[in-house]
């Protein structure tokens, strides 16, 4: 694999994203690989009226950035120490200052210098002025990457699906970093 800048092909095929987060679960110390979450019954359902009148929530593993909290730049290494461990929801009326240090992706082929790249506020207003998307919702949420099917499952996807009510929002995208 080539350095970040090299020019030429990176590699000859695609980047085995599930291969590596078994091996480092493993290597964080959990003793199995990681177990993904399967359901047999999805909670999705079809939309009720179509896309272009419908309000859009917009939920994010990204988190606040606190410079408190160690390098949280584009280039960073992975920072755990910018986690978060709760749902959290801020106006959709700003671009919010939000950072991916601590989530696990691969800084050798990648950077987070685009934050339009995992964090769509702005295309969302462009399909709203479009008329692709009815509205987008006043609150975007940030849901917590611990980890933890339970907690997933038990409090903050609860959390997020009441926050998702009070705003109105009937689609909603999930952009996970």
């Amino acid at each position: 694999m080539g350095e970040r800048g090299a020019e030429g092909p990176e590699r000859t095929g695609p980047i085995p994203y599930v291969e590596r987060s078994r091996a480092y679960y493993l290597a964080q110390g959990y003793g199995n690989p990681y177990n993904w979450a399967f359901h047999e019954d999805v909670p999705f359902a079809p939309l009720a009226k179509p896309l272009a009148e419908s309000r859009v929530a917009l939920l994010t593993t990204a988190a606040e950035y606190d410079p408190a909290l160690g390098d949280q730049g584009p280039w960073a290494a992975y920072n755990a120490s910018a986690k978060f461990y709760r749902v959290y929801s801020r106006p959709t009326d700003v671009i919010p200052d939000l950072r991916i240090s601590h989530i696990g992706y691969d800084r050798v082929h990648t950077s987070a210098e685009d934050m339009n790249t995992w964090f769509p506020l702005a295309a969302l207003r462009e399909a709203e002025d479009s008329g692709r998307i009815g509205e987008i919702g006043p609150r975007f949420h940030g849901l917590p990457t611990n980890r933890s099917q339970r907690t997933t499952i038990e409090q903050d996807a609860p959390e997020a699906l009441a926050r998702c009510r009070e705003d109105g929002a009937e689609a909603a995208i999930l952009v996970p970093n």
